[in-house]
């Protein structure tokens, strides 16, 4: 059962070997039977000198992590979500494998194996100093070496088959530069496996098993201190990354005082922003899924993650030097790199699909918005449309910056009904929902549809944004404004329970929210009409729809099935070639929606062409920030677009057309 069919035979009177029988052929697994005095003594220096190594290489990594600024918000409860974290992405490698899987299972095995091999490896160098106490020759013994065994044989055929898809296929988001140093630790994990199971196939006594033992002590002892400035740091900090990271998916951590701008130095990285980005495998799965980098655009963030790394390589937690490359002088030793630009941190869509993909625990968004507030809230950031967009919220409390007249008119003209604390419902506008034309349609509808539920509801006499755009883009002290407003505006009301057209919206009031005040109870609508939906109407017109799952909703907060609920009774659900968690993003996000026309392909029009090649005649959309982008880029990207309606529209259509909004049937 080497490969699952070597038959072991435990021979009791030898206390050196297993005797193995497969098929017809004999094998032993040989260890020395005793090392001399100085033969332990060379293998004491050998791991003094191998562990010294690793130490003297680990130490400035672990003073840099140490030093680094102490997160003001971290707290290790749940504590039982995080030994949940630790065991289903760390000990089952879930992540790694789900994401990517038939790459993601040769490194599980290889890890599995690791661990199968902490026994071995230990009883191995116990040996060397006469201490060993996994006797081969006992029942414990002959069982685990075997286990052993089989473990060795899969780690063996896996890092092949990785070396050979990162040196010779090479996936273009691993990276360009090819790292020998890795390949040689490939090497040097596939020289282990192969010495320890040619030790079943040699004579007990003969030359070759003091080799054999000699060259696997030596692989293990090479492979310890290289391990510290190489990608395999991971294997030591990528457990403690899982465990540690912050409650909740793309938390955007609270500013420590007056004092605190957001990631301006490398005074202001946090420990668990320098654990992360020690962290880093390299692996590029953030890259492969970003939808900034899949177009063209300098943001990559594997290089973003790397670039902390650097920098704290260079200059240390307690540098006043700046974060992003516009602010450090220049010079042969110190060249600006792009991936750390302001250009590439105000790309980033913060749709999260890179955090969502990392394996190891990296929390890009937390850090990439965090270098945009101290690039805003100092003031270096300038923008044309960013400052346009600051100024309206300010103003005009919308992000399209118009009136509030504007928003009164609408609520006129579709009779919509003031909340006034009676109604079980607060209908949340928001900007899309309050002065965007495609917005207005969405909240119309969903008015309805809402009317036809008989469920009581009402909008709020002033209402201004969340503070979503201003939040994403880096300014505080806008959003803690917005975020202040609104609180104020659901308490005075006495609203209990919030309805949302916009994930968004729904986030940010329930999430972002939360450092100035708890507001009620918030949901989406595609929620909403989910719970209702056996009151709700089917529809029989066999149309076909797909439907793009929102960042904001999905990934952020975990909805997939229920706006799927509501499309199936509206047609045929086409699901897109990357749906649920892997979702394309529509390119809104991050207040990118406002901020003029981006580089590169555009992010709508990748996403768009998608849609519109599954052959739908329908794209159904659940948030109205998609709706927009998506209008004109169907357009754009097919000469026979379908039809593009939100998941409110998509059931309203069904509903009787006369009925009064608010009155119920």
């Amino acid at each position: 059962m080497l490969a699952g069919s070597l038959v072991a035979v435990v021979n009791s009177r030898c206390a050196g070997s297993i005797l193995i029988s497969w098929q017809n052929i004999s094998a032993t697994l040989a260890e020395p039977e005793r090392f001399s005095w100085p033969e332990a003594g060379l293998v004491v220096v050998c791991v003094l000198i191998s562990a010294g190594l690793f130490f003297w290489r680990f130490g400035p990594i672990l003073k840099n992590i140490l030093n680094s600024k102490k997160d003001a918000d971290f707290s290790l409860h749940p504590l039982g979500r995080r030994v949940w974290d630790f065991f289903w992405e760390v000990l089952c490698q879930a992540k790694v494998i789900k994401q990517r899987p038939l790459p993601g299972l040769a490194h599980a095995f290889v890890f599995w194996g690791f661990l199968a091999f902490a026994l071995v490896s230990l009883n191995h160098l116990a040996n060397g100093v006469r201490l060993g106490f996994l006797p081969p020759g006992s029942y414990v013994g002959g069982f685990y070496f075997l286990f052993a065994a089989t473990w060795a044989l899969l780690v063996a055929v896996s890092i092949s088959a990785l070396f050979i898809r990162r040196f010779f296929i090479r996936p273009i988001w691993l990276g360009k530069k090819v790292s020998y140093e890795s390949g040689f630790i490939a090497f040097l994990i596939f020289l282990l496996m192969v010495t320890y199971l040619a030790a079943f196939f040699v004579d007990d006594g003969s030359p070759a098993v003091k080799t054999l033992w000699w060259t696997h002590t030596l692989a293990l002892l090479i492979f310890l201190p290289l391990i510290p400035h190489t990608k395999h740091l991971h294997l030591v900090l990528s457990p403690l990354t899982v465990f540690l990271k912050r409650d909740g998916f793309s938390k955007i951590p609270p500013l420590a005082g007056d004092e605190d701008f957001g990631l301006v130095t490398g005074k202001d990285v946090t420990q668990l922003i320098s654990l992360q980005a020690y962290s880093c495998v390299e692996c590029g799965r953030c890259t492969e899924h970003c939808p900034a980098s899949t177009t063209g655009k300098v943001l990559n963030p594997k290089e973003i993650i790397l670039g902390m790394r650097s920098y704290l390589n260079e200059f240390g937690p307690a540098s006043d030097t700046s974060l992003l490359t516009e602010g450090r002088v220049t010079s042969p030793d110190n060249p600006p790199a792009k991936y750390m630009s302001m250009e590439a941190a105000f790309e980033c869509t913060t749709c999260g699909s890179c955090e969502y993909q990392c394996p190891v625990g990296i929390q890009h968004l937390p850090i990439i918005v965090g270098l945009r507030r101290g690039a805003t809230n100092t003031g270096v950031w300038e923008d044309t449309y960013g400052t346009k967009l600051f100024l309206a919220l300010e103003k005009n409390g919308n992000a399209l910056g118009l009136s509030a007249m504007e928003r009164d008119k609408f609520i006129q003209k579709q009779g919509l009904p003031i909340f006034d604390g009676t109604q079980e419902y607060c209908l949340w506008l928001g900007c899309m929902g309050g002065y965007d034309p495609k917005g207005r349609e969405i909240i119309a509808d969903f008015a309805r549809v809402m009317t036809h539920l008989g469920t009581t509801f009402g909008v709020l006499k002033k209402e201004k944004c969340t503070g979503d755009p201003a939040r994403r883009l880096g300014n505080d002290l806008v959003f803690q404004t917005m975020a202040e407003f609104g609180l104020k505006a659901l308490e005075t009301a006495k609203v209990q329970k919030i309805v949302a057209i916009c994930p968004h919206c729904v986030r940010t009031i329930s999430n972002d929210w939360r450092e100035y005040g708890i507001a009620p109870q918030i949901e989406h609508h595609s929620e909403f009409m989910a719970r209702h939906k056996d009151r709700l109407p089917q529809q029989t017109n066999g149309e076909t729809i797909v439907y793009h799952d929102p960042c904001y909703l999905g990934r952020y907060q975990d909805v997939y099935e229920e706006p799927r609920a509501i499309v199936a009774m509206a047609g045929t659900l086409v699901e897109a070639p990357r749906s649920h968690e892997r979702s394309f993003c529509c390119g809104a996000g991050g207040g990118l929606a406002f901020l003029g026309e981006e580089t590169g392909e555009r992010v709508s029009h990748v996403r768009a062409s998608e849609l519109a090649k599954t052959g739908a005649q329908v794209v159904g959309t659940a948030c109205p920030f998609c709706n927009t982008m998506f209008r004109d880029a169907l357009s754009a990207v097919s000469e026979a677009p379908p039809q593009l309606l939100d998941i409110a529209q998509l059931t309203a259509r069904a509903l009787p057309q006369t009925q009064e909004i608010g009155r119920g049937e």
